[in-house]
């Protein structure tokens, strides 16, 4: 049930990780504070459709 998702940085807008998210435990988009290496700070990465 588990699906594929990508997390996007809001900063630098690149594709920087790949998770798992079951859809129906968790309708909602996942919004993680992550590394960026291009910005070299931690930021928040959100769910990439």
């Amino acid at each position: 049930m588990a699906d594929t998702i990508h997390l996007q940085c809001t900063e630098c807008d690149r594709i920087n990780y790949t998770t798992f998210r079951n859809k129906k435990r968790n309708p909602e988009k996942i919004v993680k504070k992550k590394f960026c290496r291009w910005d070299n700070k931690h930021t928040e990465h959100k769910e990439y459709k």
